[in-house]
This record gives C-alpha cells, structure tokens and sequence, in this order.
C-alpha cells in the first residue's frame, strides 16, 4: 500500500436486518483531499461550504441547533463545552428528543450547569445536556439532563428508551477536587431527566468508560475502555440480574465480565480484515469497583485477558455488536500499529470478526483515520465518525462495502482559539431516518443534516 494517502479497507454486505462485512475489499480515496468525488459511492463530491462550517454533498443542507456559549433555553446557565456522544429518541406529535454528552474535565471552559436533583457530584463540570425539537427540527427545548459528572465521552441507547452516559475517568473522590468516585455509567430518561436523577450504576464497574450496546433480546451491555496509554482497555459485558426490566432495572445489580480471545493478548495484532476468533470467553472482573486496582489491571489467572488500545464506539446491529479500536501505536506500547479498526461480535457463535481496518498512512490531511463513534444507518450500513489529526469526516461504510466521505467540518471560522478541524462526535439518526445529527467537539456545535437520505 501507499504510504502517501489515506486508505481504508472495507468489506460489507447486508444480512437481513444486520450488517455482515464479507465480501470484496474496497479502497478509498486513490487520490489527494480535494479528490472527494467516489463515482456511484455515497452521494458525491463534498461541497465546500461558503459558511465555513460543514462540508456536504450536493442536495444536503445543514441546520446549527446549538453551540456553545449560547443561553440554554430552560435559562439554567450557558450551552456547555466539548459536545460528545449523543442519541435521538422518538417523541409525541413527531417530536425527537435528544440527549447530548459534554465531555468536560475539572478544567473546563463552560461546565455543565448544576441543577438540583439532577447532580451527581458539584464538583463534576461535566453531564449531558436535552434537546427537544419538533417535526421540523427547530429547537422547542434545551435543559440540562444531568450534572456533576466528568468526562462523559460517549455512551448507548437501551432498548427502553434511556440513554447511558459513560464517564471516561477513573478519577476518586480528592483527585481534582472531586467530593465522589468518577468512571461510571448513569441512566438518563430523555424526556424527564428527574425520573432518573443522577445515580451511577456501580455494579456496571468503574473504569475509563466510552460506549456500550445493548443487546434487545437478553438485555446484555457491553462495554468499551478508552485506555489510551498501556496497559490497555478491555472489552466488558454487563449481565443484568434484572434484564430487560426498563427504567431503573439496572440499578438491580448484575455481573461484569471481560472478553478474553485465547491466544491473542493484544488486538492490534490482527491485521487483515475478515479474521475470525471462535470460542470467545468471558471472565468475571475480581473487582468491578476498582477499589485498589484499575480493572484492566487485575488479575486475570494464567491464560490473562485481551487488551487493545482505544477501544471508542460500540453500537448493535442485528445479531452483533460493533466496537472500535480507534488507533494503535507501538510507541505508546501496543505490540503493532494500525489507523484503526471496526470489530464485530456475534455472542451465539461466541465470534469475534476484524471487520474494517483504517490505514496505514502518513499525511494526515487525508481522510480515513482514527475512527470513534459510529452508528447504523437508515440504508443499513455504517456511519463512522473520525477522530485524528487534520481534516476531520464523518465517514459513511455502504451495504455492498464502499466507503465514502458524508462530511467534512471546518470549524475555524469566528472561533480563532479553535483548532482548525473539529473532531465529529455523536453521530446518530432521527426516529424516522430523514435526518442525521452529529456534534462537532469544539467549539461544541451540534448539527441537524437533512437531504436525500434515500437516494
């Protein structure tokens, strides 16, 4: 391969409602940057936009719904920093709701505002903001949903209609200031945040937490690390004594195990893509509360557990789970280096299949690096959200493999101390599929993307 250009590597076809990556591999971007055009892949050439903020097909057109710094509508305070992981929820009379993370550390330019009863920690300055808009995505409101966590970097949907926040922190209680224990995942009902309140979930474990997946039919969470330095991450399920009981069935309890590939230490080592690993196994975390040790870090027994580093998005699909390794670098101490990679797990077959790999490639003003959230599409296939140096895109994977090129931000405009690429977080669709919304991280800006979905 060129070690010139960005590349990725895809294999994809449809199964039923699921998405199965077989088939025949597929490149992307032959060519330089501005070579956007992919021919019958995706929906054309990016068009450059004369605002200076997102980049998109002919025939789509963007709406800014919130950015940060405004007056959030319920006048609690201002829009917080650092948009992160989000979701859309169905709503009555065509409503959508959605539930926004703020990814803020204890050095925060604006912290999420404190609201009594929806505050875990006052010390925590970050939380998830909700936004609520009606058929035709005007903004009828924007409140904060929960406060006083930190570092709420992604999280998941679950099948009764919350959103699971995820604390990518391991912080305890005097560490930054902080008045509680940090690295857990909390539960927040879109629509009437007070029913969930601000309660972490400890029995799910307390380690730098990114996403999870439900799976609908047991009610089994699984869980990413984002560990960036080694000793890496780990890839977790939660089994719920109380699967599938809605509302609050969490907070029953339940077992958090680690997913151990015999024979592999290390995820980054594989590298072509469609390699399949039978006989997963699972193994109990000792201590899901990290009292003394990070739960990477614990003892395993002799066959050890599978670690990878940066382990980002997590979403369901069918019958399997999708998750992300967004890079690897042996310099940091991975045993190899990859751009990324998409894995897929198929719990009946106990299955594990590397499914898309980024790269190798050394100009990063190319595209096609470091994937972090993504999402299923309304055509059935992938939205990859990417999360790496130079020009950032949201990055769209077809059912029959292709991969193309759905947006491009440029976020320099006006916002002089802001790098000039904003890294994509959060991407999801409305209930209906007709729209897609995606927040840039800084300046925190969240977009509704309208056009020909279908085409």
């Amino acid at each position: 391969m060129s070690a010139t250009r960005r590349q990725i590597l895809a294999r994809a076809s449809a199964l039923g409602a699921g998405i199965a990556f077989t088939g025949t591999l597929s490149e992307l971007f032959t060519g330089t940057a501005a070579a956007q055009n992919l021919g019958h892949t995706g929906y054309g050439t990016l068009v450059p936009d004369p605002n200076g903020l997102l980049d998109l097909p002919e025939g789509f057109r963007y709406t800014v719904l919130s950015r940060e710094g405004d007056q959030l509508r319920s006048g609690e305070g201002l829009v917080p920093s650092n948009h992160d992981g989000m979701a859309a929820f169905a709503g009555r009379g065509r409503r959508t709701h959605l539930v926004r993370n703020h990814e803020n550390r204890a050095t925060a330019r604006i912290p999420v505002p404190a609201v009594e009863g929806l505050t875990y920690d006052p010390a925590g300055k970050g939380g998830c903001t909700a936004l609520t808009l009606d058929s035709r995505n005007r903004v009828l409101s924007e409140r904060v949903a929960i406060a006083g966590t930190a570092v709420n970097c992604a999280g998941g949907h679950t099948p009764w209609g919350t959103w699971l926040t995820c604390e990518e922190t391991e912080d305890k209680a005097g560490t930054n200031g902080y008045a509680k224990d940090h690295g857990f995942i909390f539960e927040v009902d879109p629509t009437d945040p007070h029913r969930t309140g601000a309660v972490p979930l400890t029995a799910m474990g307390r380690f730098q937490h990114e996403a999870i997946a439900v799976d609908p039919r047991n009610g089994v969470v699984y869980e990413t690390e984002d560990a960036f330095l080694k000793p890496f991450g780990l890839f977790y399920r939660f089994l719920p004594d109380k699967p599938l009981g809605g509302t609050g069935s969490l907070r029953a309890g339940g077992r958090l195990q680690a997913m151990r590939v015999p024979g592999t230490p290390d995820l980054s080592t594989i590298q072509d893509t469609g390699a399949v690993f039978d006989g997963v196994e699972w193994v109990d975390v000792p201590d899901p509360l990290a009292a003394s040790t990070p739960t990477r870090l614990q003892d395993y027994g002799p066959k050890g557990i599978t670690h990878a580093q940066k382990l980002e998005g997590c979403y369901w699909s069918g019958s399997c789970v999708y998750f992300v390794s967004s890079f690897a670098r042996s310099t940091d101490g991975s045993a190899a280096d990859h751009y990324g990679q998409i894995w897929r797990y198929d719990p009946q077959r106990r299955r594990l299949t590397l499914v898309i790999v980024f790269g190798p490639a050394t100009d990063v003003q190319l595209p096609g690096e470091s994937p972090d959230n993504i999402c299923l599409s309304p055509s059935g296939g992938l939205m990859v959200c990417e999360d790496g140096n130079g020009a950032q895109h949201v990055f769209g994977v077809t059912r029959g493999g292709e991969v193309y090129a759905m947006a491009r931000g440029r976020q320099n405009i006006g916002t002089p101390d802001a790098p000039e690429w904003g890294e994509f977080a959060g991407v999801t669709f409305s209930p209906d599929g007709g729209t897609m919304y995606v927040n840039c991280y800084t300046p925190g800006t969240t977009f509704a993307v309208t056009g020909p979905w279908r085409r």
